[in-house]
């Protein structure tokens, strides 16, 4: 039955258990013809938006070293899970975690931030992307960045409310770790 745009379909399945004839499973979901046809709680276009000035604060705040646009992107109650640092609440704790993290070294040597694919999901609000961590550019040709996964919850007026980032910290501490060696070799050549 088609219920206010919402597909509801049951399924019934035999129990095993005493004094249980049959489970009954109901599934709310919205096939593809409906969920097309149906209004997206959000504008493409807005989204683009807050991701837009989301991804300019932090080129900006990698660049500058000062986070306080970035953090802005943020509703005042936000929340933030780095899944190596931990969780943070409320923009003001968001901002004084990424000031101190990205401004020491070597996170202070991460230059750009650029976003290899993305997804927007208008119902949600939800955006899900693939975030490059590029270090610094050492002139030697070679491009040392690692990527981890960022998904972000549109709160709306241009904010996100959550923010979570997943990445492998091993492969991160590698990337790390070969562009601190390319960059120690390149100073000793430069001092002979």
């Amino acid at each position: 039955h088609s219920i206010a745009n919402v597909t509801v379909t049951a399924c019934q399945e035999q129990s095993d258990q005493p004094n249980v004839i049959a489970r009954v499973y109901f599934f709310n979901y919205l096939n593809p013809t409906e969920r097309s046809n149906t209004m997206a709680r959000w504008k493409r276009k807005e989204l683009e938006q807050a991701f837009d000035k989301y991804q300019a604060a932090a080129l900006k705040g990698a660049q500058t070293k000062d986070w306080t646009d970035w953090a802005n992107c943020f509703t005042e109650d936000a929340s933030y899970f780095e899944h190596h640092f931990g969780r943070f609440w409320g923009r003001e704790n968001i901002q004084k975690w990424i000031t101190a993290t990205m401004n020491k070294w070597p996170a202070s040597d991460m230059t750009a931030f650029p976003i290899t694919w993305y997804s927007i999901d208008m119902h949600k609000g939800w955006i899900i992307c693939e975030v490059m961590n590029r270090m610094a550019d050492l002139g030697n040709g070679k491009i040392y960045q690692e990527p981890n996964i960022t998904i972000l919850h549109y709160a709306g007026n241009g904010l996100f409310k959550y923010e979570e980032d997943a990445y492998n910290p091993h492969n991160m501490g590698v990337t790390i770790g070969a562009w601190i060696e390319a960059k120690k070799k390149l100073e000793g050549e430069k001092d002979k």
